[in-house]
């Protein structure tokens, strides 16, 4: 397993991100995927954020990426939300014809923690912690 480190810690933080558009409407083509990937790199730096993986459908994006522990995780998406649907529809303005209202992304999104190990190993290893020292 790779890790990342700080002064103070050592960590390996993975997310998986994924941002709909608003309605589902089908958008995003790979201009536009390129174009919202690097406004989310650019953005990204300044909360210690990089991308892993990137992948796109006409009507969602997946973000597979790494953060710091101290990153701002819902600062940073919401920045990234307002900051990359007035970008785009600035830069691509027949996006605004299929959309409804100043929505680009939906309002909500799903973000989940990705890593190496399995759930139930980590938590069969805790459970054992301390059990060896009480036995001797």
């Amino acid at each position: 397993m790779n890790l990342d480190s700080n002064n103070h810690s050592v960590f390996s933080l993975n997310y998986h991100l994924i941002l709909c558009i608003k309605y589902r409407r089908k958008v995003i083509s790979d201009v536009i995927s390129e174009y919202a990937k690097d406004a989310f790199e650019r953005i990204g730096q300044q909360y210690r954020i990089t991308i892993s993986e990137w992948n796109h459908v006409r009507d969602h994006i997946h973000v597979l990426f790494k953060a710091h522990p101290n990153s701002e995780l819902s600062k940073f998406i919401n920045a990234y939300k307002s900051a990359s649907s007035r970008l785009i529809k600035n830069e691509f303005p027949a996006v605004r014809h299929q959309l409804w209202k100043e929505h680009f992304w939906s309002k909500s999104y799903c973000l989940v923690t990705v890593g190496g190990t399995p759930l139930e190993v980590l938590k069969a290893y805790i459970e054992k912690q301390g059990k060896e020292a009480k036995t001797t």
